[in-house]
């Protein structure tokens, strides 16, 4: 008789859970997205909103994939995954659509910069706009890189 060779579960790597999410390189983007989201939110509340139906989205985008991406955080924490393959296709498609919003978000925001640049108290929103316009687009990146990575992984 032909040995039957190893499943295709096993062949897969294991999802991290505990500490080890932070040593695994898909899953260890998380904890920078939500670094870098939560500034954006803090910056573009901290500016007088010119434009609120720009930086609503932003502040919308930003806000929601922090609270989620805590919440997946959390939950690769404390084991809820139980190294279902599940969580790869709902981790990759999670944080491809949100690479998409966040790009979105991030164009917008670089508007609103491009917009503030004059009018009342001009130097500080322009400088607090800009820095939540690179914030954007560093954590689009990370959504990116993470989006990619377990795609491929």
């Amino acid at each position: 008789m032909a040995s039957v060779g190893p499943s295709a579960a096993s062949s897969q790597p294991a999802l991290p859970s505990g500490p080890a999410v932070f040593k695994t390189i898909p899953y260890a983007f998380i904890l920078p997205e939500i670094v870098c989201g939560t500034w954006v939110w803090i910056l573009v509340a901290a500016t007088s909103v010119s434009l609120p139906l720009l930086q609503g989205w932003v502040m919308y985008v930003s806000l929601t994939s922090c609270l989620i991406s805590l919440l997946l955080l959390l939950s690769y924490l404390l084991g809820f995954h139980r190294n279902s393959e599940n969580w790869k296709v709902l981790d990759s498609l999670y944080h491809g659509a949100t690479a998409i919003l966040y790009m979105s978000a991030a164009v917008l925001q670089a508007n609103a910069t491009i917009n503030s640049e004059f009018g009342t108290n001009a130097p500080l929103n322009y400088q607090l706009n800009a820095a939540a316009s690179f914030f954007a687009f560093l954590t689009t990146f990370l959504y990116i890189l993470h989006a990619f990575s377990i795609y491929y992984q």
